[in-house]
């Protein structure tokens, strides 16, 4: 089929829920995809955050390939090797005592609020159920993650909406100390903002979440999904802050481009769900947990976080070149290699305009450039990267 007729078919037989830009893209290798025409593209986007160690990364290939030829799907009634082995992992490197896995950041969310009403129920004592969310965050679609999520655009159709949630400012500690009740059982935030727009807390706010936990025996859950697994620099965002969560969610580059989640917490949170709680039919499947074994194992063996690292910092240097340049660039924001560009006009434009010079990105909040590329990148990535966009703004 031509591209015209994929993308003619794919609007004839799928649901209309994306808003999908005219290529189809076939092929990936590291930093680089392909389209249908043969076209070749830098992708600082890696899947929304989900290849952060690049497209068939050969590990993650061949993990899968050997796993596939073994043992592909058993069920949670038995025990799964490869399942206690990334749990173990994640476990040791991390301050949690337990693991949930599941398919997606969604699912992971949503095992977060039932654990956390769960806790509050037997553990706090009272009607101890709602949870205090942050304005601008996202944790998911699912009716309860979407309810989480402190965003009316993506609530709306949904209602009546699941009852339980409060949405305070981000990064303001005192709105967050003023909405809890004797009805609070957690705080859910996200250490760093993806979909609101790459936004970084102050230095205090996330030890002052922490204390504020501490001070009211509520339980302070962080959203990983698109922050951990290296993202920022660290293994998981909020290292950089020296702050540890009761819960965790993670998913997106756990599996490197396999659906894979996981909800991790201390032992004595998560040992209130017991048996017929929660439940996952693919979680831990061997598939996913071979994905994720290889994806952990690549990021704690060798210079990979310390390059992801690097990498960033050159690249928002050369970013904030272009805000010298061009007066569109209002703000340059970012840890590891997550960047926001912050712009005075809409970027989509921008996004079109550098995805048909061969850069794909995209546009959170309206006016905010996404760059999230594979740890992969190299030096002359992130200066082909930083040319791109200086074209395109200079044609603006």
């Amino acid at each position: 089929m031509t591209t015209e007729e994929l993308i003619e078919a794919g609007n004839r037989y799928l649901f209309g829920t994306y808003r999908r830009f005219p290529i189809v893209l076939v092929r990936g290798k590291g930093a680089r995809v392909w389209d249908s025409d043969g076209k070749e593209y830098l992708d600082f986007l890696a899947g929304i955050a989900v290849c952060s160690l690049g497209h068939s990364h050969p590990r993650v290939v061949r993990a899968i390939q050997a796993q596939a030829e073994t043992l592909t799907h058993v069920s949670n009634l038995y025990h799964i090797e490869p399942q206690i082995r990334l749990a173990k992992l994640l476990v040791e490197n991390s301050f949690a005592d337990r693991v949930f896995f599941c398919n997606s950041g969604a699912e992971a969310i949503e095992g977060a609020i039932k654990l956390a009403r769960k806790y509050g129920h037997e553990r706090m004592g009272g009607d101890r159920h709602e949870i205090i969310a942050m304005d601008n965050s996202f944790h998911g679609r699912t009716l309860a993650a979407v309810t989480a999520t402190g965003q009316k655009k993506y609530q709306a159709g949904f209602e009546p909406l699941p009852e339980g949630f409060l949405h305070v400012p981000y990064n303001d500690l005192e709105a967050a100390a003023a909405a809890v009740s004797d009805r609070t059982c957690g705080i859910l935030v996200e250490p760093v903002q993806g979909e609101g727009g790459i936004r970084i807390p102050s230095p205090e706010y996330l030890k002052g979440l922490r204390k504020l936990c501490d001070d009211r025996g509520l339980l302070l859950i962080f959203d990983e999904v698109q922050t951990g697994m290296g993202r920022t620099g660290h293994l998981f965002a909020h290292e950089a802050w020296g702050v540890t969560p009761d819960v965790m969610t993670l998913a997106k580059a756990l599996g490197n481009g396999y659906p894979l989640g996981a909800l991790l917490a201390r032992e004595d949170v998560a040992s209130v769900f017991v048996p017929g709680n929660h439940a996952s039919t693919f979680g831990g499947n061997p598939l996913g947990m071979a994905a994720g074994i290889a994806v952990m194992e690549i990021l704690l063996d060798g210079d990979t976080l310390p390059h992801c690292r690097a990498m960033g910092t050159r690249f928002r240097s050369g970013l904030e070149s272009l805000k010298k340049r061009h007066g569109i660039v209002r703000e340059v924001r970012g840890l590891g290699l997550m960047t926001g560009m912050e712009l005075s006009v809409p970027g989509d434009d921008i996004v079109v305009r550098a995805m048909k010079k061969g850069l794909l990105i995209n546009c959170t909040a309206g006016n905010v450039l996404r760059f999230v590329p594979p740890f992969v990148v190299t030096e002359d990535d992130v200066d082909e990267a930083v040319r791109i966009l200086d074209g395109v703004m200079g044609e603006s």
